[in-house]
């Protein structure tokens, strides 16, 4: 972690992330061997460390920034920050250590919902039909 953020209390650092610092870190352990299997396989170096590359999807999750809002923040390209941001989502999610309940496990709760419907369908209504021949004559007439 760097050196910023390792110096923020954990309150700060929650406020920041969204997480705590242990979190941050569990996180950090499960992307580290997928990082390095992947990069085993060769291709260039990351322009952002892990760790800040975790920072990118926490950002994208927690404060709904754009891809491009991201890329200009960490000075990389847009599709670069779509890369980074679905890996780790990706990593994290088979990962099975961080995931929202199933569709099942919702239906449980006791949470009723109450629906409400607006109809807003379009419906014709009766405009006065144009008398064109009346508008000529009131414009050669000058009246208006």
């Amino acid at each position: 972690m760097s050196s910023k953020l390792n110096a923020l209390s954990d309150e700060k650092f929650k406020r920041l992330t969204g997480i705590r610092k242990t979190t941050f870190k569990k996180m950090i352990e499960i992307l580290t061997p997928k990082h390095l299997i992947k990069k085993s396989r060769g291709g260039r170096k990351n322009k952002l460390s892990l760790e800040r590359q975790l920072l990118a999807t926490l950002e994208y999750l927690r404060e709904y920034r754009t891809y491009f809002h991201i890329a200009q923040s960490y000075g990389i390209s847009e599709s670069t920050a779509f890369k980074i941001i679905k890996w780790v989502e990706n990593i994290l999610a088979k990962s099975k250590e961080f995931s929202l309940p199933g569709k099942k496990e919702l239906q449980k709760s006791n949470t009723k919902f109450e629906v409400i419907l607006v109809d807003a369908t379009e419906t014709p209504c009766q405009k006065p039909k144009k008398n064109n021949a009346k508008i000529i004559l009131e414009k050669r007439k000058n009246i208006q």
